[in-house]
């Protein structure tokens, strides 16, 4: 199970990997490639050339987990293809996986009330 809870660290790979891969073998990549810790709670995030794919890597405490999602009609919103990663808020994350243009969407400040009541 992946909760997806506010502090969580999303990293978009942001090159197309080959889906042919399983877990260790993206998580050999996170090490390698990426230069994170694929055991620290992050969630890694990898696309395929398709864009209509998408495998979603991340330690619970106990194990890897490995999701992959594939949409049936469309593609999935990624950042343009160049090396190193994207990171992402919790709330772009949700959206990514559920398909939707997370782009369009930026954490917004909250001002802080002058006096109460």
């Amino acid at each position: 199970m992946i909760t997806i809870r506010p502090d969580l660290t999303v990293l978009v790979a942001a090159q197309p990997v080959d889906f042919r891969k399983g877990m260790d073998a993206l998580a050999g990549l996170v090490a390698e490639c990426l230069s994170e810790n694929p055991y620290a709670g992050t969630i890694f995030v990898f696309r395929s050339k398709r864009a209509d794919r998408v495998k979603i890597l991340a330690f619970d405490g106990t194990g890897l987990i490995l999701a992959t999602k594939r949409l049936e009609e469309g593609r999935f919103t990624w950042p343009p293809i160049q090396g190193g990663v994207v990171r992402l808020t919790a709330a772009q994350f949700s959206m990514l996986v559920d398909g939707l243009d997370w782009t369009r969407v930026s954490p917004q400040p909250v001002r802080r009330p002058l006096r109460v009541g």
